[in-house]
C-alpha cells in the first residue's frame, strides 16, 4: 500500500487553517517587536509616554502593513 501525502489526501481545510494561523502569528509577533521599537523611540528623549491607546494603534497600523505585504506575496 502506497503512503500518502497530505496533497493527495483529498481535504486540504486544515492545511489552509494552519498556513492562516501561522501567517497571523507572524504578523503579530512582528507587530509587537516593531510596536516595542516605536515606544522605545518614542520614550527615549523628554517626558513623553506612551500610552495604551498609542500601543493599540500603532500595534494595529503593523498589523495592517503586515497583512498587505502578506497578501501582496501571497496574492
Amino acid at each position: 500500500m502506497k503512503t500518502l501525502t497530505i496533497l493527495e489526501a483529498g481535504n486540504l481545510a486544515g492545511v489552509v487553517i494552519m498556513i492562516i494561523g501561522i501567517i497571523i502569528l507572524g504578523a503579530l509577533f512582528i507587530s509587537v517587536i516593531a510596536t516595542f521599537v516605536v515606544k522605545l523611540i518614542y520614550e527615549w528623549k523628554g517626558d513623553r509616554k506612551f500610552s495604551k491607546k498609542q500601543f493599540i494603534q500603532t500595534m494595529l497600523i503593523c498589523l495592517l502593513v503586515c497583512g498587505l505585504i502578506s497578501g501582496y506575496i501571497c496574492g
